[in-house]
């Protein structure tokens, strides 16, 4: 079996290893000219790190990743804890795999350097995707044709593939702007700092968690806007996110007031498709379903994503190739859609108003924390990707 993945970020690099691991002859073709560090702090929880665990990888991920103990939700004012949610050994004993935070690049290499240096074009822009009953075939900007059974179109939320299969649909802009920022340990020793916060308040809320092995701070403020561009590398203005959280808890902004660098970027989603594959074609991870992080999925269900299409393609002959991309999308299309509108609500939810509807919020909270332990995002972690499952 012959593949093309388009489209080098976490998506593709997942779907190309759970492909080879399936034993599918893969090409990754990526159009940036090399791998760089981009981003900043991504959260994986168990889903996501059971699929790493599949590929071999789980133990180098872990090896640069904060290990998170508890997740701490704070008022906005006074820093109160609303409630606290377990997500160390407790979790790796109910779902079977750990809750890791990391860095961006730290991910994105170690998925990179499993992948043979032979299997991977990069500096090679698709501007065309053809297919027939036997093959499909991807058209680059220098004109070369490269032809597979399939291809799985990874490219992201600006996916041109989805726009090729299914006609334009623009990308949504979500309502909410986040800052983004690393701030080194020592400058933040001092504040008495959660180790890992959900800070909630009026038309906004605050994040922050420790990236390579506690060495650096994520920092990460979401904040209602009218407009923002999605951009990874746009800079805030001086200050900038220091004004949009005035007032609050001094904790928050003497982190604020120490981060260097804040980048700033419009938070953008795409409406859920019925269907990611036409023929020998399919979409994956953002290109198929990207939503906002506010339920820190985004990534985990990219991971998912890809070991149930590389389950899906086992054994198959390139003859199946249709039927078997079509039982990939019928397992993962409502799941996944139900977690995109989970982190929708999530937004909404972490923005209440002071008053009795953000009180309600806080107890509901507050409820979860003592019935079940593991917050109110918890349900997506136990998404079954296991090989066993495979139609």
């Amino acid at each position: 079996m012959r593949a093309i993945v388009v489209g080098a970020g976490i998506g593709g690099l997942a779907a190309t290893l759970s492909l080879r691991r399936a034993g599918c002859e893969v090409t990754l073709v990526e159009q940036a000219p090399r791998f760089t560090e981009i981003g900043a702090g991504i959260q994986l929880a168990p889903n996501a790190t059971r699929v790493l665990r599949r590929l071999g990888l789980l133990d180098e991920v872990a090896a640069q990743a904060g290990h998170p103990s508890r997740l701490s939700f704070r008022t906005w004012s006074d820093g109160n804890e609303i409630c606290r949610y377990a997500l160390g050994r407790e979790v790796e004993d109910a779902f079977g795999a750990p809750y890791l935070q990391v860095h961006r690049a730290d991910l994105h290499q170690v998925l990179a350097g499993a992948v043979p240096p032979g299997s991977v074009r990069l500096n090679t822009l698709v501007v065309g995707i053809e297919q027939d009953e036997e093959s499909a075939r991807v058209t680059t900007a220098g004109g070369e044709c490269l032809e597979a059974d399939l291809v799985v179109a990874a490219d992201g939320i600006r996916s041109a593939a989805r726009r090729w299969m299914f006609g334009a649909d623009e990308a949504l802009f979500s309502g909410t702007v986040a800052y983004r920022a690393l701030v080194r340990a020592d400058e933040v020793a001092d504040l008495d700092l959660p180790e890992y916060a959900l800070w909630l308040g009026p038309g906004r809320h605050f994040v922050h968690y420790w990236v390579r092995r506690g060495e650096l701070l994520n920092v990460v403020g979401v904040v209602g806007a009218e407009t923002a561009r999605e951009s990874w590398t746009a800079r805030a203005e001086p200050e900038e996110q220091l004004r949009a959280f005035d007032g609050w808890d001094p904790r928050v902004l003497g982190v604020l007031e120490r981060t260097g660098t804040v980048l700033r970027y419009g938070i953008h989603t795409r409406a859920p498709l019925t269907r990611w594959n036409v023929g020998r074609v399919t979409l994956l991870g953002d290109s198929a379903h990207a939503m906002v992080p506010f339920q820190a999925q985004g990534a985990a269900q990219a991971f998912v994503d890809a070991a149930v299409l590389g389950d899906c393609l086992r054994e198959v002959d390139p003859a199946g190739v249709p039927d078997a991309l079509g039982r990939y999308v019928r397992r993962r299309l409502a799941a996944v859609t139900k977690v995109q509108a989970g982190s929708a609500r999530a937004g909404a939810d972490y923005h209440l108003p002071d008053g009795p509807e953000a009180r309600a919020r806080d107890a509901r909270l507050a409820a979860q924390a003592a019935e079940n332990g593991f917050g109110p995002h918890a349900a997506a972690w136990g998404e079954d990707d296991s090989d066993e499952q495979a139609s």
